[in-house]
């Protein structure tokens, strides 16, 4: 499950850094609709910084890291976590507690500096996570503690779950830290973390933090059902916040999805690639052994040689090794001996000539052994350190009966083969049957170990060969072809076996290339995030606003029915008294203002009592 996870490493971190963004949006929002939003403000910030941060994390997975970069890298995180801590502070105070003012981060801060000036970068980011991240994740958590007691309903249990979000936020950030040199952070470190849990870190971060941002923006929702008091705003609320919720993980899964298929496409080629560079090494392998092979069948078949095992005379010796002398050379051989049954040298020809080699016994070399077997012997060896790596041939001399008499040997140095091995850029290696690396275009890894051995195995080669690098590249030996991580990197390794050995080509290829492959389907993710979220919230905006827009309509309305009922008489439908005194002050102000005459005409009618009593009240208001 962790070698899945650490190939998918880009797109977690991509997720993480989009996780505190949003939280970033959200409490902006929120910072926007309050009285007193500085504190939002200071966490809208750390949510902005920090998911940038991790974004930066991203690109130098990418395009490679390097110590500047890396610096500044855990400057910007350490920025984040004050900001953090600067939202905990500013709403603490507003609780009524007494807490030091801003100079505080002056010795915090220093203390950072002065551990990665005096130690390392590294020491200097688990310090900082100690010292200021886990105080601001623990201190968020107490505030939202403390608002869950103000609040009630939905919105309570909303502000416990974000207290819980910070809470293990707190330990997943400022208490599982990069491994370092002192305790805790010698234990509980990343690489504890993902033995335990077998999933990366980032990851755990990550869901946590979408926790957080869904909470508090829950939390706002809340909020703004209680102002706005409209039961379609509400239900839309609702809704909304589930099909977010929906729609960002169908966007996360499918975007997943289309990264992986995007590095499986690269991974592919990286595979062909390899298989073809393998091929190649192989060919080159076989062109330099073929021909020692043929020559030493050859050697051994030929009329001249066999005298000098059978007690030939003095001229016979010298034809014998003349003859071998030429095969030496035709076969670019480095030197040859004709060897008794007995594993004796009766005849050296090459560089051994000077050397006086044929007092050597080779009763004991497998090749040896094979042959007086009456087979062709092949081995790869390590010869004494000054003479490097070598092929040995050998085939077996019979009499006329095709009793055996004794083996031709043909030994060629490797170092031509190590030639062509210089000039590629991928890391090759030929190793032996325990991993040993014989010959490799990467000089610093010479007589190294790929893969783990037994401490009585290693003790043995160390004899051999002198002291090994004790940690090997590999966790394990690898058989065929596989992916593994290496020092945080993906690479694809690929095994195959010389003929007639157990010695071996392996390719190691670290393919930091896939994460730029990969890196078009996080943007795609990104954008369709994007657009969603802005769809989303403008269409929030959009009902917001048609609520409080029918809202206003309606007092509106009110307003003027009510204005109606003031000033008229509702039984004949005149104006009253209030609209008559009204009307009276405005026709006042403009005749004083245009210097114009106002007539005011009172009329009354005698006796219109009697005509409402004689006919009625309704010809009486007719008459009227």
């Amino acid at each position: 499950m962790t070698g899945f996870f650490d190939t998918q490493l880009d797109f977690i971190l991509f997720f993480y850094g989009l996780a505190f963004i949003l939280l970033g949006a959200t409490c902006l929002a929120i910072a926007r609709g309050s009285e007193r939003g500085g504190s939002w403000i200071a966490l809208a910030l750390f949510g902005f910084v920090h998911g940038g941060g991790e974004w930066l994390d991203l690109t130098a997975l990418v395009v490679r890291d390097t110590p500047a970069f890396a610096i500044g890298r855990i400057a910007i995180m350490t920025g984040s976590f004050v900001l953090l801590m600067e939202f905990a502070r500013q709403q603490a105070i507003r609780f009524g507690l007494k807490l030091p003012g801003q100079w505080v981060y002056i010795p915090l801060l220093s203390l950072v500096v002065l551990v990665g000036a005096c130690v390392g970068a590294k020491e200097a980011d688990v310090v900082s996570r100690y010292a200021i991240g886990f105080v601001g994740a623990a201190g968020a958590s107490l505030v939202f503690v403390r608002l869950a007691t103000g609040f009630s309903g939905a919105t309570r249990y909303l502000a416990i779950c974000a207290a819980a979000g910070f809470v293990l936020y707190a330990f997943a950030a400022g208490v599982i830290v990069p491994e370092a040199s002192f305790w805790p952070a010698s234990v509980f470190n990343y690489g504890w973390f993902d033995q335990v849990a077998g999933i990366p870190l980032q990851l755990v971060r990550g869901v946590l933090a979408c926790w957080i941002a869904f909470s508090i923006w829950a939390i706002w929702g809340q909020q703004l059902v209680l102002e706005v008091s409209s039961t379609r705003y509400t239900q839309f609320l609702h809704r909304q916040f589930v099909w977010t919720v929906v729609a960002m993980a169908a966007i996360l899964v499918g975007g997943w999805t289309l990264t992986e298929y995007l590095g499986g496409i690269y991974k592919v080629n990286v595979q062909q690639e390899a298989r073809g560079d393998i091929d190649l090494l192989a060919s080159l392998l076989a062109g330099e052994t073929a021909t020692v092979e043929a020559m030493v069948k050859a050697l051994a078949g030929s009329p001249a040689i066999l005298p000098v095992l059978v007690g030939g005379s003095g001229r016979d010796d010298e034809r014998a090794k003349s003859v071998l002398r030429l095969d030496v050379e035709a076969s670019g051989a480095k030197v040859g001996y004709i060897l008794d049954r007995s594993g004796a040298v009766v005849a050296v020809s090459g560089s051994a000539e000077s050397a006086g080699l044929g007092a050597l016994n080779y009763r004991s070399a497998a090749y040896f052994q094979k042959s007086v077997g009456r087979d062709a012997g092949y081995d790869f060896a390590f010869d004494a350190p000054n003479e490097g790596r070598a092929y040995y041939a050998s085939y077996p001399i019979r009499v006329g009966d095709g009793t055996i008499v004794g083996v031709a040997v043909l030994k060629k140095s490797l170092d031509a083969f190590a030639a062509d091995l210089s000039p590629f850029d991928r890391a090759y290696f030929f190793v032996d049957s325990d991993g040993v690396v014989a010959l490799t275009n990467r000089p610093a890894m010479m007589f190294r170990t790929l893969w783990p051995l037994s401490a009585e195995r290693r003790s043995m080669l160390e004899r051999q060969l002198g002291p090994l690098i004790a940690r090997p590249v590999l966790e394990r030996e690898v058989t065929g072809a596989t992916w593994i991580n290496l020092d945080g990197e993906s690479d694809y390794v690929l095994r195959r076996y010389a003929d007639h050995s157990r010695w071996s080509l392996v390719i190691l290829n670290p393919i930091r290339e896939i994460y730029a492959s990969r890196s078009m389907g996080i943007i795609i993710t990104l954008l369709l995030a994007v657009m969603t979220l802005i769809y989303l919230f403008g269409k929030e905006r959009s009902v917001h606003d048609n609520v409080q827009m029918e809202k206003r309509l309606k007092l509106q309305e009110l307003a003027r029915g009510l204005r109606f009922q003031a000033t008229t008489d509702p039984l004949t439908g005149l104006y009253n008294r209030l609209e008559f005194d009204q009307a009276l002050a405005k026709e006042l102000i403009r005749s004083a203002r245009y210097k114009t005459p106002l007539s005011l005409v009172l009329y009354d009618i005698d006796q219109f009592k009697a005509v409402n009593d004689s006919h009625g009240h309704q010809v009486g208001d007719k008459v009227c």
